[in-house]
């Protein structure tokens, strides 16, 4: 595959893992399990517990494991087709997907913030 082409696949695939990543840590649709993950990472009797409760609520690392998984599906690599390729592109679409998520998580914000900032408006009418 040429390096434009995995370029290409490097941007559209990290969209899926970054939804799949987002949707799972934050939002609404999976707020029980999420509350169960983090009362058991916080409150689990050994460390290996806490840890594996703990992926399932941080978007960075839950990130990794739908990378995983993606990769399983797709076979993609990057600049490589063996091993190393797999490697290099795990943790580039780690990299551009949080990179898509940190953005969204700005987006969001932002508009939370003029949201916010138009009911104080209608509420001092």
């Amino acid at each position: 595959m040429e390096l434009s082409t995995q370029i290409i696949w490097l941007f559209t695939l990290a969209i899926p893992i970054a939804c799949i990543a987002w949707t799972v840590t934050h939002e609404e649709v999976f707020k029980e399990p999420r509350e169960y993950c983090l009362k058991r990472c916080h409150q689990g009797k050994t460390v290996a517990e806490r840890k594996f409760f703990y992926l399932f609520t941080c978007e960075y690392c839950f990130s990794h494991y739908v990378t995983i998984a993606m990769l399983i599906i797709t076979k993609y690599t990057l600049l490589f087709a063996d091993w190393r390729g797999y490697l290099i592109a795990g943790f580039a679409l780690v990299f551009v997907a949080n990179i898509y998520m940190s953005l969204f998580a700005l987006i969001r914000i932002d508009l939370k913030k003029v949201r916010i900032e138009a009911e104080n408006e209608e509420a001092k009418k």
